[in-house]
Order: structure tokens, then C-alpha cells, then sequence
């Protein structure tokens, strides 16, 4: 029986350190060649046993923890990338997850949504308290963490206790109950937190050792391999004309020349391994191998690598046709589609996976998905939607781009972002102001309210009179009745020009002309004048049981028509 290393990922907010604790576990300094100090890409890191024993020393001896895992396979994931829904048959890529949080800043929005996921493929993880060295007064007194707290000043240790402890109820808001690692005597009831610092290394062996404990006693049966090789492609990379597939082998062994069938969104890629790369252990480059056996990360030079998609499941056999079937109903059963509903796009099969399950959560239908930027077909897909569901004729894009094909001005709604929540933030923001529109819109056909304020420009007097007014409220439209303030009918507004070009509406704040074909101007109307929109009784009924739809400025130019009205009418339009 063959037991493989732990998949260990790394998530939480975005810049609370998940690169640097890594970077501190292996001795690099990748943090900071990252742009802007954050992860851009999935990368993986093999931490094999004598290094975890060196760097642990009599700390394991302490804990009674005797290594019998072959390692650590780590995965460092960007703060908005969805991490653990990086896919295995059977589950989540990741066994077990280090759930970063700076113990200054706490639960962030995107902690909470690392929290969701772990919860939701059930991933057991730990809490790494990062940047403890940036408490008020900290300073590194022992390199064995509880005796290095318990000898910080008192201002310091209640600096570091108030924040501690805060965090602890913030876990326990989740469902959490949670400790320091060292007062824990159930690690099943209790998740282990390990205050730490990636820049100082204070905490790291602690994190560590916790691993390796609560992956070897509650881990085992899952690290059991067998003989058929199975991974998940994590990203494409182009070195010297050369495509590769950068991959996690998480279950068997691979060999160079070995048929494998990779997954699509619409079919498999059936190919084979032309070369193999074994990743080195501390991110220290790649060796040309023959032979792999999990977990392992990889890098494979395969035939047909560009129609490759990240994300995707992979397994070497010999019996493709079954493969193949199997692989394509592995994808479909997570990126499952509606017959109705909007487009979204995704940088790869597990943020895709991620978005389809939060996008579920709010009850939005998806009708088609893609990996890789947003394209004309998907706008073209969209575009099906304008007439009959308009709420639909979205494109959503998380972590992708927007091709140059795609030219801006088609009526199609396309929102992106590289955090989940904000994106689905927007799209929600957006459709409740299509909707409102779409429901003004059937307002078309009535008079809206509007009051105008007649200028001293005047172009013509009469036969038709030519004069500009400045719109106080509301909307102006070709059309519309007006009436002055004592109510008296004035004239029908036959032309509306803007900027010497004829337009069928203006709104508050525009200064334009106006024509009037039945008005002389100086009998029936002068110059700085007031003017409202003449809406009759039923109009106004109809506008005031959707008052819903109109804006405060509407409504009250709408109470102003009525109280003119009311002078001849008492009831008008009660």
C-alpha cells in the first residue's frame, strides 16, 4: 500500500500572506517578485518528508508526531482564485487547506468565501494567525511559539489576545469552534490556529508539525494511490515554441509515452506524453523524468497542448473510449446548464465551477459557460436574449479579458471582475436597474412629469413659436401637451433640438429649443415662464400606481400637476 503526500492548499484574503508563509516553508522569496506583492498564478511546491524533520527539529519529538507522510505537495492559489474547487474525481483537489488570515485585519470578504468553500467540499484546514511580528511592540523572544507569546510585555501579549480572540468568535459566527493549536485536545471538534509570521518564521514549524499530525490521523485512507495516473491541469505555459501542461498527479503513476485523455467543455483531448518534468522540491525548477508517481506536480510536452483548457481532469489509459466518457461526465456534472439564462466565462474549469455555484446560491440561471476571454460568439449567444428576457443578455466574465474582436458598442451587458463576489455584486446591481427600465418602459406611452423653465433665447415667435427652455425635472419628450402654472392648455411640443440636431427627449438638467406650432410667443407664454407636462386623470392615476418606477424629482413634479389641477377640480384625479 502506497501512501501519497498530502495536497496541501494555501487560501484566504487576497495580501494576507499566503505566498509569503509559503515562501518561509521553502526559503524563496517569491512574495515579493509577485506584481504588486499578489499571487497572479496557481503554482505548486513539493515539500518532501527530511525537510519537513529538518525544519521541524525536536518540535515533532515534542508534539509525540512521528512522520510517516512522504511529504507535502503545497498549492499557492491567487487571493480571488477559486481555489479548492480545483477538481479530483470524487471531490476537491486539496486533502487539506491552510486558511490564512492576517490576525490584524481578521475575516475578510474573501476569507468568508474561502470558509464557504472549504465547508461546502468538506476540506479539513487549519488557520495560519499571519504577520504577528506587525503587533504594536511584538518582538521574536524564543523560536518555540508558545514560550515566544507567553514572553511578549503585558501591553503586548493584550495587544495580541484582543486580536486573537476576536478572530475566535469571528470563526465561531461561522460554525467554527476553534483554539490555539496548543490547548486543543480534539482536533475533530476544534480547528488548530497557529499564530505565525511568513517574514520573521515565528509559527511556521507549529504550522507545520499541525499538518503533518492531523494528515496522518485523519488523512490516511484517502492517500492510498493507485496504479491508474489522474490529475488536473492547472495552466498551459509556452517556453521556446514549446506548449506545456503545468499539472497535479494526484493519484497513481505516469509514465512518459503514456496515452491520457483530458477533458473539455464540449469534448476530450485524446493525446500523449512526449516529455516529463517532476517538479523539484522547494519551487527549485523541474527534472526530465520517465516515471512519476503521486502527488506530484508536473509538467507534460503533449500534442494538441493549445486545445487544452485549464482546469481540467486528466487520466492515462489505455482504454480511451471509457476514459473519455468518463472524464466529459465529470466536467458536465459541475458545469451543468440551464435552458434559459446568462452567459459566463472563467480563466479555467475551477473558477468556472466556483462562479456556477455562487451564481446558483443567488438563484441566477446560466445558459452557456466558456474558459478564456469574453468573444464575439459570446456575445452573439447573448444577443438571442435582447427581446424576450433581456435580463439575460449579460455576459459574465471572472478573471478573463474582453478579446479585441469585441467592439463596445453592442447592446449586450458584459461585466468582469477578478473577485467572485464583486462580480456577482454587479451583475445583481445591474439587474435591478434593468429592471426598473424595462418597467419604465411600459410608462412609454403615457405622459412622464416634467417642468420647464422658459429662456430668454428666442429663435421665432410664431407659426410655430422657436424658443429654448431649461428642463427643471423630469423628462421632455416629442409629443407631450403643455400647460402653464395656473393650468390654462398651452401647445402640443412638435420638435425638441439639442446641439442643433433634432432628439426625441431631454432630461433634467439640458438646456434646449423647443417649437410650438400653434403659440405666439409673448401672448400665450413670455420668457422665464414656468411649464408643465398637461397630464390628464387617467394618466396620472396609472403614473401614481407605479410610483414605484418614478424618480423623488418625478413624484414631486407630479404632486405640483395635481395641486394645479385641484384649484378647477377638487377630486381631479382622486
Amino acid at each position: 500500500m502506497t501512501i501519497r503526500q498530502p495536497i496541501v492548499t494555501l487560501v484566504g484574503h487576497v495580501d494576507h500572506g499566503k505566498t509569503s508563509i509559503l515562501d518561509s516553508i521553502r526559503a524563496t522569496d517569491i512574495a515579493k517578485k509577485e506584481a504588486g506583492g499578489i499571487t497572479q498564478k496557481i503554482s505548486f511546491t513539493s515539500f518532501p518528508s527530511e525537510y519537513l524533520e529538518k525544519r521541524c527539529g525536536k518540535l515533532l519529538e515534542q508534539l509525540k508526531i512521528k512522520v510517516e507522510i512522504p511529504g507535502f505537495l503545497f498549492i499557492d492559489t491567487p487571493g480571488h482564485a477559486a481555489f479548492t474547487n480545483l477538481r479530483k474525481r470524487g471531490g476537491a483537489l486539496a486533502d487539506i487547506a491552510i486558511l490564512v488570515i492576517s490576525i490584524s485585519e481578521g475575516l475578510m470578504p474573501q476569507t468568508l468565501e474561502s470558509i464557504g468553500i472549504l465547508k461546502s467540499n468538506k476540506i479539513p484546514f487549519v488557520v495560519a494567525l499571519n504577520k504577528i511580528d506587525a503587533i504594536s511592540g511584538w518582538k521574536k523572544a524564543s523560536d518555540n511559539l508558545k514560550e515566544d507569546i507567553e514572553k511578549q510585555s503585558d501591553y503586548t501579549r493584550k495587544n495580541f489576545d484582543d486580536k486573537f480572540y476576536k478572530i475566535m468568535n469571528s470563526l465561531s459566527a461561522e460554525g467554527f469552534s476553534s483554539d490555539i493549536f496548543y490547548r486543543i485536545t480534539d482536533f475533530t471538534k476544534q480547528v488548530a490556529l497557529i499564530p505565525c509570521s511568513g517574514k520573521t518564521g515565528e509559527g511556521i514549524p507549529e504550522l507545520l508539525a499541525m499538518l503533518a499530525g492531523i494528515s496522518q490521523k485523519f488523512l490516511k485512507g484517502k492517500l492510498v494511490t493507485s496504479n491508474e495516473a489522474r490529475g488536473t491541469v492547472l495552466e498551459i505555459k509556452k517556453e521556446r515554441d514549446m506548449f506545456y501542461l503545468e499539472s497535479i498527479l494526484y493519484d497513481g503513476i505516469l509514465n512518459l509515452n503514456d496515452s491520457i485523455v483530458i477533458a473539455g467543455i464540449e469534448k476530450p483531448v485524446v493525446t500523449k506524453v512526449r516529455a516529463l518534468f517532476e517538479a523539484l522540491p522547494l519551487a527549485k525548477g523541474f527534472k526530465s523524468v520517465k516515471q512519476v508517481r503521486a502527488a506530484a506536480g508536473i509538467r507534460m510536452s503533449v500534442p494538441l497542448a493549445q486545445e487544452v483548457l485549464p482546469g481540467m481532469p486528466f487520466v492515462a489509459t489505455k482504454n480511451t473510449k471509457k476514459a473519455a466518457d468518463e472524464v466529459q461526465k465529470e466536467v458536465s456534472e459541475a458545469i451543468y446548464t440551464d435552458e434559459e439564462g446568462i452567459i459566463a466565462k472563467a480563466d479555467s474549469l475551477g473558477s468556472l465551477e466556483a462562479l456556477l455555484i455562487l451564481l446558483r446560491k443567488k438563484n441566477i440561471s446560466v445558459s452557456k459557460v466558456g474558459i478564456g476571454d469574453i468573444t464575439k460568439s459570446d456575445i452573439i449567444s447573448a444577443s438571442s436574449n435582447l427581446k424576450e428576457q433581456p435580463l439575460n443578455a449579460v455576459v459574465l466574465g471572472f478573471n478573463v479579458q474582453v478579446s479585441d474582436e469585441v467592439s463596445g458598442e453592442e447592446k449586450i451587458k458584459i461585466l468582469t471582475n477578478d473577485v467572485i463576489y464583486r462580480l456577482i455584486e454587479d451583475f445583481e446591481k445591474w439587474a435591478v436597474e434593468k429592471q426598473l427600465e424595462i418597467q419604465r418602459e411600459k410608462l412609454a406611452e403615457l405622459t412622464l412629469p416634467c417642468r420647464l423653465k422658459i429662456l430668454h433665447y428666442i429663435f421665432r415667435q410664431s407659426k410655430p413659436a422657436i424658443f429654448g427652455v431649461h428642463i427643471e425635472s423630469g423628462i421632455l419628450k416629442s409629443g407631450i401637451k403643455l400647460m402653464n402654472a395656473e393650468g390654462k392648455e398651452i401647445d402640443r411640443v412638435k420638435v425638441i433640438q439639442s446641439q442643433k440636431k433634432t432628439v426625441q427627449r431631454a432630461n433634467k438638467g439640458e438646456d434646449v429649443a423647443i417649437s410650438l406650432p400653434n403659440t405666439t410667443f409673448g401672448r400665450q407664454i413670455n420668457e422665464g415662464e414656468i411649464l408643465f407636462s398637461d397630464t390628464n386623470e387617467h394618466e396620472f392615476r396609472k403614473l401614481k400606481a407605479n410610483k414605484k418606477l418614478l424618480s423623488p424629482d418625478e413624484i414631486g413634479i407630479l404632486q405640483e400637476i395635481a395641486k394645479i389641477k385641484r384649484r378647477e377640480k377638487a377630486t381631479w384625479g382622486l
